[in-house]
């Protein structure tokens, strides 16, 4: 009968956890799910490129406003934490300060998230400024966004949404 030692039994099961993760790992190239290609594809606005510059390429292109509305996509400004800005689509409208979000890459890298909490804290109820539910903590974030306003997605648009999300 063999008798394998406590250290030799950790030693083995450490080489063979390393072999495995070998074969299954990810490869060091592969990036995770953004925000913009998701929201692209769920909505079916076709613009392209980092979240923060949605806004400005959506002008003459798409309406804009302050108004939620389901289907259309939230654009938040580009902030110190958060450089590359963020979109989000709007999968339902509970009330006049509050939505519900499907979104990528918020909680964690890569992350989807259906159904998430968004709350307007602006002062004028203009949507310029908003708490969204963070999936670590289970509430609402501590910290609040700013963000642009709405894209309204076209008809067209969202009948081609599925087409689209191969751009970034």
């Amino acid at each position: 009968m063999v008798r394998v030692s406590f250290f030799n039994a950790k030693l083995i099961r450490a080489a063979i956890a390393l072999i495995f993760a070998a074969f299954i790992s990810v490869p060091a190239s592969a990036q995770v799910l953004q925000c913009a290609p998701y929201a692209r594809e769920v909505s079916g606005i076709a613009l392209s490129g980092r979240a923060a510059g949605w806004w400005d390429q959506a002008e003459g292109r798409y309406d804009r406003g302050t108004a939620p509305k389901a289907g259309a996509v939230l654009a938040f400004r580009a902030t110190h934490s958060m450089r590359a800005g963020h979109v989000a689509m709007v999968s339902k409208v509970i009330d006049e300060r509050h939505v519900l979000l499907n979104h990528a890459n918020w909680s964690r890298p890569g992350m989807i998230e259906r159904s998430a909490m968004a709350e307007d804290v602006s002062a004028n109820g203009d949507w310029s400024e908003v708490r969204v539910f963070y999936a670590p903590t289970g509430k609402l974030g501590m910290r609040s966004s700013p963000t642009y306003g709405f894209i309204y997605a076209n008809k067209a648009d969202r009948l081609d949404g599925t087409k689209l999300a191969m751009r970034d």
